[in-house]
């Protein structure tokens, strides 16, 4: 700041994360698009939160702070499924887990109002704030908790991929104008305000939604229903939910970046490294990850029911230019560690990429269907030509050694895509695979899939068997791997047993990437979790409950769990 030439920052950003200068940061891409916009950003990186002084190290904002608990909800990233304390932070330097405070979005909010007195506006932040932006269930204290905004005492909470709602919100507040009717925001208001609200949807309050009795259990499905109803950007109407002696006020979501907007964002020229002070304090595994991977796209088409990317990224698939990909690729050899390996080429999910619903954009996403479930809709029109053209571009790079696709693929989007399916799984198979390709079926038994929002098994099959052929076509050794998920609501013991027979005896495999379900905030999944009951149709579901039948789940498709049950 002071080589800058900066008396203060406009914007101060904490985030729980050691800050990493990269596209895969989400407070480095609020900063630096506040920066592009001519507003002074500056950036607290895990500040500990017992030391008043470390609040004070940058000063006070010009405008307002931006708190994120980081790229992970600091509950998920402090605790296993089953409640054990993680010792491992892959976005710490060094890796022990020990700079992220448990619900650090509320924890940094009250620091750095203790830390200057009156404080600048509070704006929460990120996926913690995202999915705590209503009245929600909380798994690791087992109740119904309140709009994270409210337990913060902050001001504002910008929800979503916030560069829009971030920009303006300094725009208004530089100006001194109303900023309350900026989109993809939330903020409490008094009953006057929530008077002049005409039309807006009003959520059951908080004090029905947090009683564990069957109406309240109800009143939070209500609650759901009408707060999923009403994420589309199109069609969205503003939320209230009386909170106490408030309102919540839920602005409608902010439109998504469109692919010039997105391609401005990834043309950055990130730094792709933590700075000097942060690196002599340990490795950060996480940018082991990331460095050299490129996003492609936001947004999924699958809705997969325990997921929260529709929640916070949208419905809507929104695609960069091949233009700005491949260039992103070339500054990767401007890089002293780049050894000539892109790790990953994609997004949510990579063969997502480069095409989209025709609809979506001027009417919303589909109220009465998704688009991938329970088949692929016939609007869609999935095709892998685009991104075929794009990895045979950046696999002709000069600088290019490989190029790999590593962040997942939908088999259901491949068997839909009669022109190019084939011709994409032969070119993955022959050159964007390093060896190991992960799947996500997460299950095989068809009520427990219906439950999860995920296809039946055919099209995983049938990418099977045709990988594996396209494989031995290129003699190439290769193999694939795949991600389950035990203790999902629906999923009984008896269906682990069926999905641990279809791994052993069809897969050939003994599962080694099998994870106890956790329940976020706003899934639908969740809400199963917590009510026992489907949120679409109101009927009845199982639900594993306490930590020894959620763990014993997840023993069967172990390698133990296997032995003993072929002792008997």
């Amino acid at each position: 700041m002071r080589r800058l030439g900066w008396d203060r920052a406009d914007v101060i950003l904490v985030s729980g994360d050691a800050y990493v200068d990269s596209p895969y940061c989400g407070t480095a891409v609020i900063g630096q698009v506040l920066l592009k916009n001519g507003f002074r950003a500056a950036v607290l990186s895990q500040p500990d939160v017992k030391d008043p002084a470390a609040f004070r190290a940058l000063g006070e904002p010009r405008l307002y702070w931006a708190i994120s608990a980081g790229c992970v909800d600091s509950m998920v990233a402090n605790y296993t499924a089953s409640g054990r304390r993680r010792r491992q932070d892959d976005f710490t330097p060094g890796g022990e887990n020990t700079r992220r405070p448990d619900r650090a979005t509320i924890v940094y909010a009250n620091a750095a109002r203790a830390a200057f007195r009156p404080a600048k506006p509070i704006v929460l932040g990120g996926i913690e704030a995202s999915l705590r932006r209503v009245a929600h269930y909380d798994f690791w204290s087992d109740k119904v908790r309140r709009p994270v905004i409210a337990d913060a005492k902050a001001d504002i909470l910008s929800y979503g991929m916030g560069e829009r709602s971030m920009v303006q919100l300094a725009e208004t507040i530089r100006d001194g104008a109303d900023w309350r009717g900026v989109r993809g925001i939330c903020w409490m208001a008094n009953d006057e305000q929530r008077g002049r609200l005409p039309g807006a949807v009003e959520l059951p309050p908080f004090d029905a939604v947090a009683q564990k009795t069957d109406e309240g259990r109800r009143a939070f499905l209500e609650a759901h229903r009408l707060f999923t109803a009403n994420q589309d950007p199109v069609t969205a109407k503003t939320l209230v939910q009386r909170v106490d002696l408030r309102w919540l006020v839920h602005n409608p979501p902010a439109p998504p970046l469109e692919p010039n907007e997105l391609d401005a964002v990834h043309d950055i020229p990130y730094m792709l490294d933590a700075p000097p002070s942060i690196r002599a304090q340990g490795a950060i595994r996480a940018l082991d990850t990331v460095r050299f991977a490129v996003t492609t796209h936001r947004g999924c088409y699958g809705n997969c029911r325990f997921c929260a990317i529709a929640v916070h990224q949208g419905r809507r698939v929104v695609s960069r230019s091949a233009d700005s990909i491949v260039a992103e690729v070339r500054r990767f050899a401007e890089h002293p560690k780049f050894r000539g390996t892109v790790a990953d080429v994609g997004g949510p999910t990579a063969n997502m990429y480069g095409f989209e619903c025709p609809r979506k954009k001027t009417q919303g996403a589909c109220a009465e269907r998704d688009c991938l479930f329970p088949r692929c809709c016939a609007a869609l029109k999935p095709d892998h030509g685009p991104q075929l053209d794009l990895l045979r571009r950046l696999r002709a790079l000069p600088d290019v050694k490989h190029v790999f696709v590593a962040s997942g693929i939908r088999p259901d989007l491949i068997s839909a895509d009669a022109r190019r399916g084939c011709e994409y799984v032969s070119a993955l198979a022959k050159h964007y695979v390093s060896g190991q390709l992960k799947l996500a079926p997460e299950h095989v038994v068809d009520h427990v899939l219906a439950a999860m929002g995920k296809p039946g098994v055919k099209s995983l099959l049938d990418f099977k068997d045709r990988f594996d052929e396209a494989s031995r076509r290129a003699g190439l050794r290769q193999f694939l791997t795949y991600y389950f998920i035990a203790a999902h609501p629906g999923c009984t013991d008896a269906d682990m047993r069926r999905l641990r027979d279809f791994a052993v005896r069809t897969l050939r495999l003994v599962p080694e990437q099998v994870q106890i379900f956790t329940p976020t905030p706003l899934t639908d999944s969740t809400a199963m979790y917590y009510t026992g009951l489907d949120p679409h149709t109101g009927r009845p579901v199982f639900v594993a409950r306490g930590a020894s039948a959620r763990q014993r789940q997840k023993d069967m498709l172990t390698l133990r769990g296997v032995r003993n049950e072929f002792k008997k």
